[in-house]
């Protein structure tokens, strides 16, 4: 079984049409997979609903504990992306002989045109077939903690070296 960590992020925001602001609502994890006709073994957990700009210690704290109970050895976490290495980094510092996968989107899945049904299906591809660790998918790459960061010119992730 995977375990998925719902947090929040632009993956799970809302556009409101009549004053243009994005807000959360639900997590759409579950349509997601009915969508991408995933037949994976998994068990959704909003943990937050939160930008990631907003995250704090706490929070991370909390993600950590919940990796950390989950029955599961292999964890995906949904995350926005200005915080996403800070957290990915927290957690690998935790030392968890699990396989957690952080993934996200820049644009809302409610868009239309958003990369999270990409980034989360390839993240759940990843997470089956690595070793115990912590790691970032996106846009189809996977990223060591330790070496990689989001590359605000460009919208996307890249290593560092």
């Amino acid at each position: 079984m995977i375990q998925i960590f719902v947090t929040g992020g632009t993956f799970d925001k809302e556009y409101n049409e009549l004053n243009g602001s994005l807000f959360f609502k639900d997590t759409h994890l579950p349509e997601m997979l009915e969508k991408g006709r995933s037949r994976l073994d998994v068990s959704i957990d909003t943990l937050l609903m939160k930008d990631s700009l907003e995250f704090s210690d706490v929070d991370r704290q909390l993600i950590s504990f919940a990796c950390a109970s989950a029955g599961a050895n292999r964890i995906l976490i949904t995350h926005g992306t200005d915080t996403m290495v800070q957290t990915a980094q927290y957690l690998a510092a935790q030392n968890l002989a699990k396989t957690i996968v952080l993934t996200g989107a820049m644009i809302p899945y409610k868009f239309g045109s958003s990369d999270g049904m990409f980034n989360l299906g390839s993240a759940l591809a990843f997470l089956q077939i690595l070793e115990p660790g912590v790691y970032i998918s996106m846009n189809g790459k996977i990223f060591a903690t330790n070496n990689v960061r989001k590359n605000l010119e460009k919208g996307e992730f890249e290593t560092i070296n």
